[in-house]
């Protein structure tokens, strides 16, 4: 099967749908921030949450229903800095996937990733990573919002935890974010094969030439 990149080319390629694959799971997953609220399990996103409170008609309280869901509208999310982090890591997620699915689609296919375009392809890798990695540095901005006080013992505040902890797809956003970043991006400098579009020189066209004109001229219109 014909392929337009190179060993280190197949490398960048399954290295960069990893970090791809990694960052994107993370960025959905609501599980960046944890901690507890009337002894339940209370878990955030950037755009989803796990076990919220809700009104029980019936008896007449508050009671936390145990289910994973987004905000209802982009405005229900807690604070600005985690509607601007949703934003931009969204972006950048988008990113490095685009990349990484032009990346497997250059294994197999001759031709479209040329040594230029992969460097444009890490280019793109590296601002994607930036876009991510700014939007795990706004995240702890947000800690500060009623919701998340109420989930971390009213103790949290900006860059401070209080009674919660990070989660594991904090984690992997950041670290798929860290390896497209550092790795991925220098790799995507030697993936793709340098075209070569050397011309016919002066003396092969002249012997074509008269090796045509030989044909031409053989009696009884024998060909060699």
């Amino acid at each position: 099967m014909a392929s337009s990149l190179t060993c280190t080319g197949v490398v960048w390629a399954l290295l960069s749908f990893v970090c791809a694959v990694a960052s994107c799971v993370g960025f959905f997953m609501p599980y960046w921030l944890l901690g507890s609220q009337m002894d339940k399990p209370v878990s955030f996103g950037t755009f989803r949450r796990c076990s919220y409170p809700v009104r029980d008609e019936v008896r007449q309280t508050t009671v936390m229903l145990e289910q994973c869901g987004r905000y209802a509208s982009f405005q229900g999310i807690p604070s600005l800095e985690w509607r601007i982090c949703t934003v931009v890591t969204g972006v950048g997620c988008g990113l490095l996937l685009l990349v990484a699915l032009t990346a497997l689609i250059g294994c197999c296919i001759s031709d479209l990733i040329s040594r230029s375009i992969g460097r444009a392809a890490g280019g793109i890798q590296f601002v994607g990573a930036l876009l991510i990695g700014s939007g795990c540095a706004l995240y702890p901005l947000g800690w500060d919002s009623e919701e998340v006080r109420q989930t971390c013992s009213n103790s949290s505040d900006q860059f401070q935890l209080g009674s919660c902890e990070i989660g594991w797809a904090y984690y992997c956003t950041g670290a798929g974010a860290l390896a497209a970043m550092l790795v991925c991006t220098w790799l995507a400098c030697f993936a793709g094969k340098k075209q070569s579009n050397t011309p016919i020189r002066a003396g092969t066209k002249v012997a074509i030439t008269r090796a045509m004109m030989t044909t031409r001229d053989l009696p009884g219109g024998l060909s060699l």
